[in-house]
């Protein structure tokens, strides 16, 4: 982490602050991420358990920062790999000023909900009830709604909120503003998260997977940067490796004479030409490593860990 700087802005202290989003898979946590910072670094999947690790994010203004914590959906563990996306999304509410739990508001409340608030009543965090997706429901909807979740728990504020249009989230914005306390800047102005490029890289080409590829296979791929360098024409050389856990996969990540693989090269590419604001040469190879999500050492080697 960057040393952290005293700043004061005009008469007023500088506040700062980590925020979690929490919620169940799929909810819509990536997508308010990245309209939070104005830029893709959370992939998006409409397939549940996509994010993997905490994707931090950071939001800077004249008098704030924010670092917001986007976790692993909440979710009851199937693998070893399951039992760390659930120890990171926990962790993060020992380590943030507040948490958002975002649920969506198309949806009555359900069994996983109900253990998230379970969670949520061991820590003193603030908590805000964050209702994503009001788009697809009306008031008459939403006020029975807000009440039974008022039951359950006792929450700081009720946001409701479309993260993929963008409703109410700079009310959202506000209202967290006011939880910050003084305190330094964490980060370059101009920084939107703090993983590495390549993570950011690694994550987009996963996106691009799923959205592509049938049920089997979502949960069973990783993807790690082998080679990133800038080239002497100024091109970004980029190599990665897709892992797979069965041949069968392979073949299918490969396609028919390759044009599966080639295709998520093509619109990967575009994502991280964005991202970095150069041309990009990428280039993908596919191995198998059998059982993967249940074997520790290679969870380690692919970067999931909890230290």
């Amino acid at each position: 982490m960057n040393q952290p700087t005293n700043k004061e802005q005009g008469g007023g202290k500088f506040r700062s602050g980590f925020v979690a989003i929490i919620g169940r898979p799929n909810v819509g946590k990536s997508t308010l991420m990245n309209h939070l910072i104005g830029q893709k670094i959370a992939i998006m999947s409409d397939k549940p358990q996509t994010t993997r690790n905490k994707i931090h994010g950071v939001y800077t203004t004249d008098d704030i920062q924010i670092v917001f914590l986007d976790t692993p959906g909440i979710h009851k563990p199937q693998s070893k790999l399951g039992n760390y996306m659930m120890q990171t999304a926990e962790s993060a509410l020992r380590e943030v000023e507040a948490a958002l739990f975002l649920v969506d508001a198309s949806e009555g409340i359900g069994g996983g909900d109900r253990f998230i608030i379970e969670q949520l009543k061991k820590v003193k965090t603030p908590v805000f009830l964050v209702m994503n997706k009001i788009d697809k429901v009306g008031p008459e909807q939403l006020l029975p709604m807000i009440t039974q979740y008022n039951e359950l728990y006792e929450f700081a504020e009720i946001v409701p909120i479309s993260a993929l249009n963008g409703n109410n989230v700079s009310t959202l914005l506000e209202q967290i503003s006011r939880y910050l306390p003084e305190g330094p800047q964490y980060y370059p102005a101009d920084q939107i998260t703090d993983h590495p490029e390549q993570f950011v890289c690694a994550e987009l080409i996963r996106e691009k997977i799923l959205h592509m590829s049938r049920e089997e296979i979502p949960h069973s791929i990783a993807v790690t940067i082998e080679d990133m360098r800038v080239q002497e024409n100024g091109v970004v050389y980029i190599g990665a490796v897709i892992f797979v856990e069965r041949d069968s996969q392979k073949g299918i990540i490969i396609g028919k004479r390759g044009e599966f693989l080639k295709e998520v090269g093509k619109q990967a590419r575009k994502d991280i030409e964005a991202l970095l604001g150069s041309r990009t040469f990428l280039e993908l190879w596919v191995k198998v490593k059998k059982d993967w999500r249940n074997q520790d050492r290679v969870l380690k080697d692919l970067g999931f860990r909890n230290d």
